[in-house]
């Protein structure tokens, strides 16, 4: 039996759950509800209303991705680090909300910050204003930054502990100093798994629905719930399909500008 028998079932896996799929998408999102093709379903994309909610939900994401790098980075940096080999205490902190489903994670977020939380009940027991975070874009943030994080620390993690070390001995032994032996040396081998990691962290971010809707609270939409209205609620699959295939669109082409980062590929397998 040849090897490539051995793939017919993932290739039978992938027809069925994402090849045909993405087709039925584009069915829907290129038809009307008789199935006459149209155009109308896309020309409905360009209202203001829904221009408006894909740049609300593009920067949100954008934000997310920058302080997931800023943190995610330094976090690690240090795990990678040989202070840290023997100790997986911080490791397993960082995979510990990972553990847990999705919408108990941001549950638990917006039980900290709503107006009767945690937060709120510490400040007013040290004698300060409460805030109102629950309901606003930076709460909306909040929780991206709190969910996605992870997904930031593991690939680039993994890229510095493959890193080779003799590179940065062979720098130091020439005499650079610490910052150049980062920027020189660490930073562009750890590249591969800083696209990954903002790859993993950008695409669910932007695509985003239940974050907004329970730590939003139903203040604004972003393009994920505008999505699920038309599926859920106004029962319009095409408009639907169509919003879909602009986002798929959006996501392949953010995809093709990090690949030039990575050409090679090499941060495919950081995680």
């Amino acid at each position: 039996m040849k090897r490539s028998a051995f793939a017919g079932p993932y290739v039978v896996w992938m027809i069925l759950s994402t090849v045909a799929p993405l087709l039925f998408v584009v069915y829907f999102a290129l038809t009307d509800r008789s199935g006459a093709f149209t155009l109308e379903n896309l020309a409905k994309f360009v209202d203001p209303i829904y221009l408006g909610v894909l740049w609300r939900s593009l920067y949100l994401a954008f934000y997310c991705t920058v302080i997931c790098l800023l943190i995610g980075y330094p976090a690690a940096y240090f795990l990678a680090s040989k202070d840290f080999a023997r100790n997986q205490a911080l490791y397993v902190l960082i995979l510990l909300p990972m553990w847990m489903n999705f919408l108990l994670r941001t549950y638990a977020m917006m039980s900290v910050i709503e107006d009767t939380g945690m937060l709120n009940n510490f400040l007013k027991w040290l004698g300060l204003q409460p805030m109102e975070i629950i309901g606003t874009e930076g709460a909306v943030l909040l929780g991206m930054v709190y969910n996605f994080v992870p997904f930031m620390v593991l690939p680039i993690h993994t890229a510095l502990k493959k890193m080779n070390v003799r590179l940065i001995e062979a720098a130091e032994d020439l005499g650079a100093p610490p910052a150049q032996v980062f920027y020189r040396v660490v930073l562009p081998l750890s590249l591969p798994g800083i696209v990954t990691g903002i790859t993993m962290v950008f695409m669910p971010a932007v695509t985003t629905f239940a974050i907004s809707r329970l730590l939003g609270s139903g203040n604004f939409f972003l393009f994920g719930d505008i999505i699920e209205r038309q599926f859920l609620e106004s029962n319009d699959w095409n408009f639907g399909s169509a919003l879909s295939m602009v986002m798929a669109v959006l996501i392949l082409i953010s995809m093709s500008l990090l690949n030039r980062v990575d050409p090679k590929k090499e941060g495919s397998g950081a995680y």
